[in-house]
């Protein structure tokens, strides 16, 4: 199967990095305005570059594209590889809006192509992990949970990020790992409350969701400009136990400084200790969809379901108010 990556930033080289060494798949070609950078990319993956989307199109015959590009961009090129025949993995946040996500799910759905998008958290090992263990009800019923995703601000290094209209800033960028893993646990989310606080250098957010069909109490925090290692932190409070991970646990004491952190001259993605590679187990899940026609993971659906959740906290941190969402099924706001 042949695959290209479009955007070669971060989560570019993530992508093809991971499809560059995985059995049955051929990293056919990357692709960035910035030629310089795809240059960089494929010189290290031993493949071709091309800083035209349509040219790497017109010169490559690929069975799916990877779209790694600035959220804003994502409708865009997402649309225009459905209207080619390809199938489309997009990064995370699928689109700014659920009316743009419901338009491209419609135009792959159309042109009878597979859409899915990288909410990567649940192929983390720790995380699957815990989502079976609170399924079995190793802690009876979970009544409190919180989750934490902290590390530096990513606009510093990619201005676009600093940019709230086109990212979302932490809650639509960072926190929809959290929202989305949240609701795979316990369902549609009834309503949202959420406080952020953002400054030049930070973007800090905390946020409750309840839910329409499970009694717990989720609260999230997520910061951009933590002067530290980027950390993952979650625990559930059940009616017999407790569940925790630390993603920094493992580790010995540290002590980081903001001007350590500045050094860090590249957007921080979330890492897992374990040995496994989260974002390769993802990226081969959606291959195997593709070939086998089976459902993925995490839906198209989920993805846009996230983007109203994160679009329902944004209106909170602006309004004050607590935002009631509908359920799949309907129920009333």
């Amino acid at each position: 199967m042949k695959v290209v990556v479009l955007g070669c930033g971060t989560m570019g080289y993530v992508h093809a990095a991971a499809f560059s060494r995985m059995p049955g798949v051929t990293l056919a070609a990357v692709c960035d305005m910035d030629g310089e950078r795809a240059e960089r990319v494929a010189s290290s993956l031993e493949t071709a570059y091309y800083t035209s989307f349509e040219e790497m199109m017109d010169a490559v015959d690929a069975d799916v594209v990877s779209v790694a590009l600035p959220t804003p961009f994502h409708k865009e090129y997402v649309l225009k590889v459905a209207a080619l025949g390809k199938h489309v993995i997009c990064e995370k946040p699928i689109a700014p809006t659920a009316e743009d996500a419901d338009e491209m799910i419609a135009a792959c759905r159309a042109k009878g192509v597979r859409l899915f998008v990288g909410h990567v958290v649940r192929f983390f090992p720790e995380y699957v992990d815990l989502s079976k263990r609170i399924g079995s009800g190793a802690i009876g019923t979970v009544g409190v949970a919180h989750a934490k995703r902290v590390g530096s601000h990513p606009g510093e290094h990619s201005p676009w990020y600093a940019d709230k209209e086109a990212s979302g800033g932490v809650i639509m960028d960072l926190m929809i790992h959290d929202i989305d893993y949240m609701r795979s646990l316990f369902g549609d989310v009834k309503s949202v409350y959420a406080l952020n606080r953002t400054e030049p250098s930070l973007d800090y957010a905390l946020v409750t969701l309840r839910f329409h069909n499970h009694s717990a109490i989720v609260h999230l925090e997520a910061h951009w400009g933590y002067p530290g290692a980027f950390t993952t932190a979650v625990d559930f409070a059940g009616t017999s136990g407790v569940l925790q991970y630390d993603s920094s646990a493992s580790k010995s004491l540290q002590v980081r400084r903001t001007e350590a952190a500045a050094a860090e001259k590249s957007v921080q993605v979330p890492q897992s200790p374990s040995y496994r590679d989260p974002y390769f187990i993802e990226l081969a899940h959606f291959i195997d969809c593709i070939r086998s026609g089976a459902e993925p993971i995490v839906t198209a659906e989920d993805a846009k379901k996230a983007v109203e959740v994160a679009r329902a906290a944004l209106e909170s941190a602006a309004t004050g108010q607590l935002i009631r969402l509908q359920s799949t099924t309907g129920e009333a706001r």
